[in-house]
Parts: structure tokens; C-alpha cells; sequence
């Protein structure tokens, strides 16, 4: 395609289709005694509501199908056993200290939320988790001092 470019490097806009004095569609001119809107083209016609609506009635305003209560919330104070968590999980058994620890994380968002029973189930997950780590790490710490003192005795 062949453009013109202006000095600037764009191109020129295309001419704009010719002006008619004769109205599209066949209009009919206002009649004499009509006063038109300056500001409205003559093409343009008003909106009218329909006959069965109330005439500046405003909006109208229904009432809520349901409505929601938002209860405050108190947190619960079930213990996590954190702090026992881990200390299982660094000096007695890994696997079973990262369970109690994941149960204890578990207990303080559910009292955080104010879940007592769910509270409760994981704190006390939480505690028998750890009391069987302390369990385990204590016997495999027995199991390991009397096999090193027999084996260097023999």
C-alpha cells in the first residue's frame, strides 16, 4: 500500500466521506411550531417508560432474604505442648517429635479459632506423639550405652 507520511514518519489520515445536505432515511423536517433542543440533534428521540410505571417513584428497595450474625469468637486455652514437641523432635525421635510438633501447630490454630473439641483431639495427639518419642529415644539411648559397654568390655 502506497501512504503519504507526514514529516514526523505517520501516516496521513484518509479523507472523510463527502458531505450530503440531504437527510439519511428520508427525515421529515420538525414541524414549524415545534420547539426543538438546541443541544439534541433532531435524529435523536426521548426515552418514555412504559405507561404501567409510576412516574418518579425513585428506586425501588427490597429487604434482605437472610441475614448473617457473625459471632465473635473466644480462643480456647488446650495446651499444645510445643515447647515438648521440640524438644522430642531435636534429642529423642525425629519422625515421631516432627508428628507431635505438626499436632501441637495444629492445637494453637484450632484455639486461635476457638475449636474446642478439635483443641482438644489434636492436643492430645499432640502429647502421646511426644510421650512416645521420649519413650522411644530413652530405650534406643539405653539399648546404645549397653551395647557400647559390653562391646568395649569384651
Amino acid at each position: 500500500m502506497d501512504h503519504q507520511k507526514n514529516q514526523e514518519g505517520a501516516p496521513f489520515a484518509p479523507n472523510p466521506p463527502p458531505y450530503f445536505e440531504k437527510q439519511p432515511y428520508n427525515q421529515q423536517p420538525p414541524p414549524a411550531g415545534w420547539q426543538a433542543n438546541p443541544a439534541m440533534p433532531t435524529h435523536y428521540q426521548p426515552y418514555y417508560p412504559p405507561y404501567s410505571a409510576v412516574p418518579d417513584s425513585g428506586p425501588v428497595i427490597q429487604p434482605p432474604l437472610h441475614t448473617t450474625v457473625i459471632v465473635p469468637v473466644e480462643p480456647t486455652s488446650e495446651p499444645d505442648y510445643l515447647g515438648y514437641s521440640i524438644f522430642t523432635m531435636l534429642c529423642c525421635c525425629m519422625p515421631l517429635g516432627v508428628a507431635a510438633l505438626v499436632y501441637s501447630i495444629r492445637t494453637r490454630d484450632a484455639n486461635r479459632m476457638g475449636n474446642g473439641t478439635e483443641a482438644q483431639r489434636n492436643s492430645r495427639k499432640a502429647r502421646d506423639f511426644a510421650h512416645s518419642a521420649l519413650g522411644l529415644g530413652i530405650v534406643l539411648i539405653t539399648v546404645y550405652i549397653v551395647l557400647r559397654v559390653f562391646i568395649l568390655k569384651a
